[in-house]
């Protein structure tokens, strides 16, 4: 499981979460920002129409009065010098003929007849103030794209430092969000790497309160299952270990029994007995293995050569008359380093050489191969075993499809023992490089410094 590609990963969701929050709320006080600003440009623009209009006004009369005629009719008066206006005026008489304007002036913005105070035509706001009792009219227009254009200059000058702070503000946020959520990933990795035959507490300190309460579950709950467990292998190995002296008497007396008894029903019965006191003694002693493998202890405190261990076990099935179809190879320097256990290797070796024995094909060398790295390779001949049996192989108790009798222990006995050292165990059939046969692969663990 990784956090960084995980779609509900709560620091993206927080992180994006938070930054689209901000990035909206600056929006939303850009957009009332930019209606205040347009209100109160309208303010400062229209009282700048009406300062202009109240001051041309009076000076445009005294000129105009200046220049009337000896009927009183004033003369037309020439345009101001030409220069950028962001304002047009015209000064009309009575009649609404114009008598002063600005050079920009244009007749056309001023077409409708004038009215005192402000009005908006097509393009221009428009200003309109009378004196002498009507004889002389003013209109001051300014342009409306004027006044968007500056809008416009005050929302984009409000609007850069979002396009600088918006990543900034993200990146901060997922840093923020990073160092806030370390404990709670801390906690995660935790769980996540630790085997299944760590159930020591996981580490609570530093948890934030609402997390720190999961924490404390989890622990809970690891301390039920440590319990549970502990009570299972002790029950599994006091039981095995107590059966082991009445099994043991009961098989003498049917060995007896079968010396003493002339051939016959009596002597097949009491050889019934001894076989199946035999299964029962086997089965005693797979117990308390599987105990055993699942107690701990299974990786050493230094790196051990196992390649001996290995070849002691293959020995022993010699000695016992089973080694005839072994075939053993080592390492060709003779060693194998590993972390794992001795006795815990031994058992896992014999585990998979006995199960490569019972259920093989009798005929088939069974090839047993250690190298330098500590991986373990037990190869046998025979049919395949179908994918959906092989996936359960490992579970307790449970059998392949081979006639041959087990306890159904073997694989489960080598798994435990795998998990708790930290190795991996894989079951492959067929076998690599062949078209039939089983093949069992222990990893080594990484050795302990």
């Amino acid at each position: 499981m990784t956090d960084a590609v995980t779609a509900h990963s709560l620091r993206r969701r927080l992180a994006l979460g938070l930054s689209a929050g901000v990035t909206a709320l600056w929006l939303t006080a850009i957009v009332a920002a930019a209606v205040v600003v347009r209100h109160e440009l309208d303010e400062v623009f229209d009282s700048a129409l009406q300062e202009t209009a109240e001051r041309i006004l009076p000076l445009a009369v005294i000129e105009l009065i200046d220049t009337e005629d000896d009927n009183g009719t004033a003369r037309r008066v020439s345009r101001v010098s030409e220069h950028e206006e962001y304002l047009t005026y015209v000064v009309r008489d009575r009649t609404g003929a114009i008598l002063l304007s600005s050079h920009d002036a244009d007749s056309a913005t001023f077409a409708d007849a004038p009215e005192a105070g402000f009005r908006n035509t097509n393009g221009h706001r428009i200003y309109s103030r009378s004196v002498v009792s009507g004889a002389y009219t003013i209109e001051v227009a300014e342009p409306l794209a004027h006044r968007r254009e500056a809008t416009l200059e005050a929302i984009a000058a409000l609007l850069l430092p979002l396009a600088v702070l918006a990543p900034l503000s993200l990146i901060g946020i997922w840093v923020y969000v990073t160092r806030s959520l370390r404990p709670i990933l801390r906690l995660r990795s935790d769980i996540a790497t630790r085997g299944g035959a760590d159930l020591s507490p996981v580490e609570t300190r530093g948890l934030p309160n609402e997390i720190e309460a999961i924490g404390a579950s989890v622990n809970q709950l690891l301390s039920r299952l440590r319990r549970t467990l502990e009570a299972e292998r002790s029950f599994t190995s006091n039981s095995a270990h107590e059966l082991r002296t009445p099994i043991a008497a009961t098989l003498a007396q049917a060995q007896r029994l079968i010396a003493e008894v002339p051939e016959g029903p009596l002597r097949d019965r009491a050889r019934r007995i001894e076989a199946d006191l035999l299964r029962l003694s086997r089965l005693s002693e797979k117990l308390m293995q599987l105990a055993r493998a699942e107690g701990g202890g299974i990786v050493s405190a230094a790196p051990q050569d196992l390649a001996p261990v290995l070849a002691l076990v293959v020995e022993d099935f010699h000695r016992s008359g089973d080694g005839a179809r072994l075939r053993l190879r080592l390492p060709a320097d003779g060693a194998a380093p590993s972390a794992m256990d001795a006795d815990a290797f031994a058992i896992l070796a014999r585990n998979l050489i006995e199960n490569a024995l019972r259920h093989g094909d009798p005929g088939s060398p069974i090839e047993v191969e250690m190298t330098a790295a500590g991986a373990l390779r037990v190869v046998n001949g025979g049919a395949i075993v179908p994918p959906d049996s092989l996936a359960h192989l490992k579970i307790r108790f449970a059998r392949g499809t081979s006639p041959a009798e087990g306890s159904g222990l073997g694989l489960a006995i080598a798994e435990a023992i795998v998990v708790h050292a930290g190795a991996t165990l894989s079951l492959h059939s067929p076998a690599t490089g062949r078209s039939d046969g089983f093949e069992a692969v222990v990893e080594p663990p990484q050795a302990t410094p």
